[in-house]
């Protein structure tokens, strides 16, 4: 129900209390939405023994680190606003991994009652729609009731850079969450862990919510350089069809990719982010 760090709360069912526990050993390989075996150290406390298959697992990771974000959750929801101004790379990031994972994603604008400029963000972001990326408007001040049908009979994970309405957004959901997330967070050390932390809110009956810390970047360094085209749904179709093999899709003659992006600056756009990550991750050994 709950990471942090090395401390984690679990529960029998989604409503039922939870346990704090910790993981036997040194291994840090549980996360939220993952389904365990423990055993009660007393009344409140247990340890956990492992770690049941996953059925998927959203994670980010550089050349150095790796970070656990969810496990068992069937879709992401990508939380962006019009202010302050989402980054539309990492957007893609976070696209590009829920791809490779294999699980739907869509994407939450949140406080589109800010007129112009959230108006400007919707045709932005109608790119994304239109490859097959719903795209819910929304003002988590004013109305979530877009976003409950989306929600309904999910395991959702809500990602998206710090700023962008997640915890506004998760307290409109459950009005009770920000009191119980302070108490938990001060009975672990005094809300150290909260910029770490993710936490699973149960909905109505067979949904649930995990909330998941602003990000300020996202690694995908476990993703093969030659592969990074397939998560790409505009360019996954153009897959070995340029004039090389080895195509990095830069400055070589007969490249499939920038004759189809030519003279469209969402295209060009999303292909420097494609060349972009393969360039970085060429250099990686992960």
């Amino acid at each position: 129900m709950a990471a942090f760090g090395r401390h984690y709360e679990i529960a029998p069912t989604l409503t039922a209390q939870p346990l704090s526990c910790m993981r036997r050993g040194k291994r840090q390989d549980v996360t939220c939405g993952d389904r365990v075996s423990y055993c009660h150290t007393g009344p409140d406390q247990g340890v956990i023994e492992s770690v049941h298959p996953r059925t998927s697992l959203l994670y980010r990771a550089d050349a150095h680190r790796e970070k656990l974000l969810a496990a068992n959750v069937t879709q992401v929801l990508v939380v962006v606003a019009p202010e302050p101004t989402y980054h539309d790379e990492l957007l893609s990031r976070c696209l590009i991994a829920a791809e490779a994972a294999g699980i739907p994603a869509a994407i939450v604008l949140n406080k589109s009652d800010l007129g112009l400029v959230a108006e400007e963000a919707a045709q932005a972001l109608g790119y994304y729609d239109a490859l097959g990326y719903p795209v819910i408007q929304l003002s988590a001040l004013q109305n979530v009731t877009p976003l409950q049908p989306v929600l309904d009979r999910q395991l959702s994970i809500l990602v998206g850079q710090s700023g962008m309405g997640k915890s506004t957004l998760i307290n409109a959901l459950k009005p009770n969450a920000a009191a119980r997330t302070a108490a938990i967070s001060r009975v672990l050390d005094s809300g150290k862990h909260t910029t770490t932390a993710t936490r699973c809110y149960p909905l109505q009956e067979g949904s649930a919510l995990i909330d998941s810390p602003g990000l300020q970047g996202f690694g995908l360094a476990y993703l093969g350089a030659h592969t990074l085209i397939r998560y790409f749904r505009e360019f996954s179709a153009l897959e070995g069809q340029c004039r090389f093999s080895d195509c990095r899709h830069l400055h070589e003659p007969g490249c499939a990719l920038k004759q189809w992006a030519e003279g469209h600056p969402r295209r060009e756009l999303r292909l420097r982010y494609l060349t972009t990550l393969q360039q970085e991750n060429s250099r990686q050994r992960y």
